[in-house]
């Protein structure tokens, strides 16, 4: 029975921080490049609008520090549960 409680803690924390990464991916993409454009081109980021570099380039790193940020983690949470690869 303690196995069974421990692989559902450890879905239960890997679809946890799944979801925290794919809300902020959305937020950044799709919020920050299309909804919220208009109001971030008020700013200026290397001479360029906010809003457009958030669309062009911003996402883009983000994304890539997002996948770092779940492979550091997800090692966390592999290792909290002794499941992780030697």
């Amino acid at each position: 029975m303690k196995e069974d409680n421990s692989s559902q803690a450890y879905w239960k924390a890997t679809l946890s921080l799944l979801t925290r990464i794919l809300i902020i991916w959305f937020l950044v993409s799709f919020g920050a490049g299309i909804l919220f454009a208009d109001l971030l081109n008020n700013i200026k980021l290397g001479g360029y609008p906010l809003g457009f570099w958030f669309a062009q380039q911003g996402s883009i790193y983000i994304f890539i520090v997002l996948i770092f940020y779940y492979a550091k983690k997800m090692g966390e949470i592999d290792r909290k549960f002794d499941v992780h690869e030697d």
